[in-house]
């Protein structure tokens, strides 16, 4: 009989098990030979979530997840191999589905007789999605939470997943509830963030923070030291409380204003970016192409979101007929036995910020749901990891080597995987 350590791989929002090749290789290379008990790795990439489906919300994929970790277990089992450790890397929308994977579990009893040992995000939206004081990113709010299904919904914080309307994210950080439970459970909890440049889950959710330190790194002279053997994570960094002084803009039309006037990081996606002369050629196509895109990408958005909403009815008639209770059900029993009083003042959400950048679009909007998931998660010993990207567009899937085949750029993310698998303890 073989000990196993279940490691459990959870991809993100449009993604498939192959996004987590690096992460599973790196992993598997890493950990190649049993530890001094005898026990050995087994990499679960999960499968029941995958492409459209995770439209369908954090709390679906994480029912969806937990299922198949049992039958993985199970089979296992049947092999004649005993699962004694758990662990589970999220990434993006995965982790929050990690978080309720397990919260799930928690409630079987599954932590039981297996011991929960690593619990690891990267780039994953703990605290929600933030806006930001510009225009393209209160439209991107209003249109995510809205094309995004129930997913979109739970990113931004605008579903009622309580009985009493409180917002999924928020029910999960809460130190009174299973998921928070189950994730204290954990001998090690650790979490991945990007300080700079991940357009997609920014820093201060990613992080589990209230403040950017690095909305400004180009010009607050913030001193960063590197591993040195993972060079793209940071090892401490330090804000000085006066900023260096800035250098003089220079002459209007010199050539150092123009040089000024270069982006620090490219304008367009890696499968976007070409050479002279046809970089031009798509320039002046943009006019046209960029309303043809987003067209596109609304009636896709829509179609998909009209599709998982039919998927969630389904899953719900399922579990109804199979006399399956899943724990939103089992939060509705539990929140009506809490005095009136008492929920009001928990679950009364106040969608103004409490705290407003003073000048800076760079400098996100903390609502107090943030605030309240941040200062919560914070009471648990997690460590957190920082990577950092520059001169990049978007370094979300970066940082997770998501697709070193059709993008060499994502390679630059493999010091940071590496980290990761060596800080898993087996």
């Amino acid at each position: 009989m073989t000990a196993i350590h279940l490691l459990v791989l959870v991809h993100g929002m449009w993604g498939n098990p192959q996004h987590l090749a690096e992460l599973a290789r790196i992993a598997e290379e890493t950990h190649t030979t049993s530890n001094a008990d005898g026990t050995t790795l087994h990499i679960l990439r999960a499968e029941t979530i995958k492409d459209d489906s995770t439209y369908d919300g954090v709390d679906w994929g994480g029912e969806r997840i937990a299922k198949e970790v049992v039958e993985t277990v199970k089979e296992l089992e049947s092999k004649g191999d005993h699962v004694v450790r758990f662990s589970v890397t999220g990434y993006s929308l995965g982790g929050l589905v990690a978080r309720y994977c397990i919260g799930v579990l928690y409630q079987q009893g599954f932590f039981d007789d297996i011991e929960a040992v690593n619990f690891n995000t990267i780039a994953t939206p703990h605290c929600g999605l933030p806006r930001y004081p510009s225009f393209l990113s209160s439209v991107s709010s209003a249109l995510g939470s809205k094309l995004l299904s129930r997913t979109g919904e739970q990113f931004y914080c605008v579903d009622k997943w309580s009985p009493k309307g409180r917002p999924l994210l928020v029910v999960m950080a809460d130190p009174d509830r299973i998921f928070y439970q189950a994730l204290a459970k954990f001998k090690q909890i650790r979490i991945y963030a990007n300080a700079i440049n991940d357009i997609t889950v920014p820093y201060v959710t990613a992080a589990i923070d209230t403040k950017d330190p690095f909305a400004e790194h180009e010009t607050s002279g913030i001193e960063m030291d590197f591993y040195e053997k993972y060079p793209r994570v940071i090892q401490k960094y330090a804000v000085p409380e006066v900023p260096p002084p800035q250098p003089a803009k220079p002459p209007v039309l010199t050539r150092d204003w123009f040089k000024s006037m270069t982006p620090s990081r490219p304008l367009m996606p890696p499968f976007l970016q070409f050479r002279f002369p046809l970089n031009l050629v798509l320039y002046s196509l943009l006019p046209i192409l960029v309303p043809v895109f987003i067209s596109l990408a609304i009636l896709r958005l829509s179609l998909a979101t009209r599709s998982s909403r039919a998927r969630i009815k389904e899953l719900e008639r399922e579990a109804h007929n199979e006399g399956r209770q899943t724990l939103v059900h089992l939060f509705a029993e539990l929140e009506r036995e809490v005095e009136e009083a008492v929920v009001d003042f928990i679950d009364n959400p106040d969608p103004s910020p409490s705290y407003q950048p003073e000048n800076s679009k760079q400098h996100p909007i903390i609502t107090p749901n943030h605030t309240r998931i941040a200062t919560w998660l914070n009471s648990l010993p997690i460590k957190k990891e920082l990577a950092f990207f520059p001169a990049v567009r978007n370094s979300h899937a970066m940082i997770i080597c998501r697709d070193v085949k059709r993008f060499q750029i994502h390679r630059l993310g493999e010091g940071v995987v590496r980290h990761w698998a060596q800080s898993f303890i087996l």
